[in-house]
């Protein structure tokens, strides 16, 4: 069956997510302790984004050459060395080159999503790539609740639990993945995999942002993605300087108890609940509902100097997680299909300059005392793509 090694690749991306979503809550937090300002955690972040805008795209065009199982574990390996590192960090510096290591080999992320376009079919594919949101949703349940707890005794230890499972996942991909030859034939240039284009060639991407349909849509994920590393990378920052629990400041713990509340609510949305709301109301609608959570989100929380407030905005935004699975179908849908290897690989490099741009901006506005600012940056640039949303003409529900 086509759709046999969905279940080993949803495995993999969930213990590499949860990996992840250890690291959100405490890397702010670890990187002050070691001195860092909030401008610098905002690089820090960015670091790690511009070296996977710098490899992504090589490791995707050599997963189709050589197949994806092999560059996965290419990826998984940086990231483990890069979390060894950053739990001995001495110094600021180490830290930053532990993110360098990991950043300089990740794309686990776009290699899973390549997997899945080689294995599915075009209609299947909204509900295939929920499967990363449920793995992302997943991760954000547990991972920052797992960090917020063992960071009670020692900031290290949730980076040994990540490193834990990225050696998990390690194990994972290479006994359980099966398999498949790229773009489902032996031209990979004619499959849904595709080629990819390196950092050197982007002037070779202009003319997807000039096609009607897909360049609207590449314009949102930017929005997208822009919004959500301002919002990932501030969050800590922001509950820090603007929340109390108990009369303390907010720290890892508290932090990652509330993105542990927002992948339990996000949780909801993915799976087999998306694909009978794709088929309802159609991606377009569900894609424009997921902007406008965010926005609502985002403004609710730049004025949030409560809990309840806080919860408030955290399940108001937690409706955002629509958009990313069905934004991924929609540009897939609007490539010819030998082209959607370039678009996942673009996907990935708008998340990339999103997470290169967004987070320095947010720690500046953050240690300028711009704690309202920042979240209306964050809900206008996510504003843009919802208008950008509704300009999209209407896809039908399916029948």
């Amino acid at each position: 069956m086509r759709s046999s090694p969905l279940l080993p690749i949803f495995l993999i991306v969930a213990v590499d997510v949860l990996g992840l979503t250890i690291m959100i809550p405490l890397l702010p937090f670890y990187a002050e302790r070691l001195g860092a300002s909030p401008t610098q955690v905002g690089l820090l972040i960015g670091v790690y984004a511009a070296c996977q805008l710098i490899s992504g795209p090589m490791l995707g065009r050599l997963s189709d050459v050589t197949g994806r199982k092999p560059l996965l574990l290419l990826s998984q390996v940086g990231t483990l060395t890069g979390f060894l590192v950053l739990a001995f960090a001495p110094a600021l510096w180490v830290v930053f080159l532990a993110r360098v290591i990991d950043g300089s080999t990740a794309g686990n992320l776009s290699l899973a999503q390549a997997y899945i376009s080689d294995v599915t079919l075009p209609e299947e594919r909204a509900k295939s790539f929920g499967m990363i949101g449920i793995a992302f949703g997943t991760g954000f349940l547990i991972g920052p609740a797992i960090s917020g707890y063992l960071a009670k005794f020692d900031y290290r230890d949730p980076i040994f639990a990540a490193a834990g499972l990225s050696a998990t996942s390690i194990l994972a991909t290479y006994f359980l993945l099966p398999k498949v030859t790229p773009g489902g034939g032996a031209d990979a240039g004619e499959g849904p995999g595709g080629r990819r284009l390196s950092l050197v060639q982007w002037g070779e991407y202009a003319p997807y942002f000039r096609h009607p349909e897909l360049g609207t849509r590449l314009w949102q994920f930017l929005c997208f993605t822009f919004a959500f590393a301002m919002f990932t990378a501030g969050f800590p920052l922001f509950a820090e300087r603007r929340l109390t629990w108990h009369g303390m400041p907010f720290g890892p713990e508290q932090v990652g108890y509330t993105w542990a509340f927002a992948g339990f609510l996000g949780i909801f949305l993915q799976g087999p609940a998306l694909g009978r709301l794709v088929r309802r109301f159609g991606e377009s609608h569900l894609n424009r509902l997921g902007f406008a959570a965010y926005a609502a989100g985002y403004v609710t929380l730049a004025f949030c100097h409560s809990i309840p407030v806080l919860l408030a905005a955290t399940a108001v935004s937690s409706l955002g997680s629509l958009v990313r699975p069905t934004l991924t179908s929609l540009i897939t849908q609007a490539a010819p299909r030998q082209e959607q290897g370039v678009v996942l690989g673009l996907t990935q490099s708008l998340t990339s300059i999103g997470q290169i741009a967004g987070p320095p901006l947010a720690g500046s506005l953050i240690e300028h005392d711009v704690l309202t600012g920042w979240g209306l940056t964050a809900a206008a640039v996510i504003g843009v793509g919802l208008v950008l949303a509704w300009r999209k003409p209407e896809d039908r529900p399916a029948n």
